[in-house]
């Protein structure tokens, strides 16, 4: 269990839904899951102002729970995994390396925190920090058959290092991330999230990324490229090409009340003018 617990449960269980904190049980994570990403959005914006990304249990708290905003993976399924020990949960975190848009076959840095919950013995990974194609439903782990969700269907297969998370994206298969089950210390997520905040190629510090899940869509924002996403429908997209509106437009369809950084403005300004 993580040696820092959480500061104000009952107002986070009360953000997804709970008036009361409920039983550790499959059903519960699957709630909790859910509404975790519907409520709480992905968002690199503390990358782009230039401010360091914190990831210590009360910062991260404040700035989820009461600034209006969201985060990435080292913040997301940090906060996520001590509401899951609040509760009772078997979760441990584990950690693994994004392919998504690699060639086949690649091994990047180890830069994604995720967890894992345990059943009876009965495994499942949970995940709420992946962006677009975040998973809104526990996933068993020992299992090659494809596992439906509210949004999308996903399959893990398991290979002599570890596992291989893939998403039905039309129609196609498409590789997430490659896991192991290696036990991590804050200090392999601090080494990560340095990397991915600080490194100058990293795509968190080259390119705006937002997302949010609701029912039977997703919403992304990537640079001034809007989307809205709809199970079983055609995309809606739009580009922005202002600051302003695209501020706007973070509070309006991502609840994101973005810092007042004069940086900021600037990095986006530059962003939305040369989207590639």
């Amino acid at each position: 269990m993580s040696e820092t617990r959480l500061n104000n449960p009952a107002l986070y269980l009360q953000r997804l839904g709970f008036a009361t904190p409920p039983a550790p049980t499959l059903e519960t994570l699957r709630q909790l899951q859910l509404r975790h990403t519907g409520e709480f959005p992905f968002e690199n914006l503390t990358t782009l102002s230039g401010e360091p990304v914190l990831i210590d249990l009360p910062s991260i708290e404040q700035k989820v729970l009461h600034d209006g905003r969201g985060g990435y993976c080292y913040e997301l399924n940090k906060l996520f995994l001590a509401l899951l020990e609040e509760l009772g949960f078997d979760a441990r975190a584990i950690s693994g390396r994004v392919v998504m848009g690699q060639p086949e076959g690649s091994w990047t840095a180890r830069t994604h925190r995720l967890s894992l919950v345990t059943f009876d013995g009965v495994r499942y990974i949970t995940d709420v920090g992946f962006g677009g194609m975040v998973p809104t439903a526990p996933l068993l782990l020992d299992s090659g058959a494809e596992q439906r969700t509210p949004h999308e269907s996903y399959r893990i297969k398991q290979h002599a290092d570890g596992y291989t998370l893939r998403a039905n994206v039309a129609g196609e298969w498409r590789p997430m991330y490659i896991f192991d089950l290696q036990r991590q210390e804050d200090i392999d997520f601090a080494v990560g999230n340095w990397y991915v905040s600080t490194y100058p190629e990293s795509s968190f510090a080259k390119q705006l990324m937002v997302a949010r899940t609701g029912p039977g869509w997703r919403r992304t924002l990537n640079n001034g490229s809007f989307a809205i996403h709809r199970v079983g429908a055609e995309s809606e997209r739009r580009q922005l090409t202002d600051v302003q509106a695209l501020l706007d437009l973070l509070e309006v369809e991502f609840g994101i009340r973005a810092p007042q950084s004069g940086q900021l403005r600037c990095t986006l300004d530059r962003l939305i003018a040369s989207p590639e």
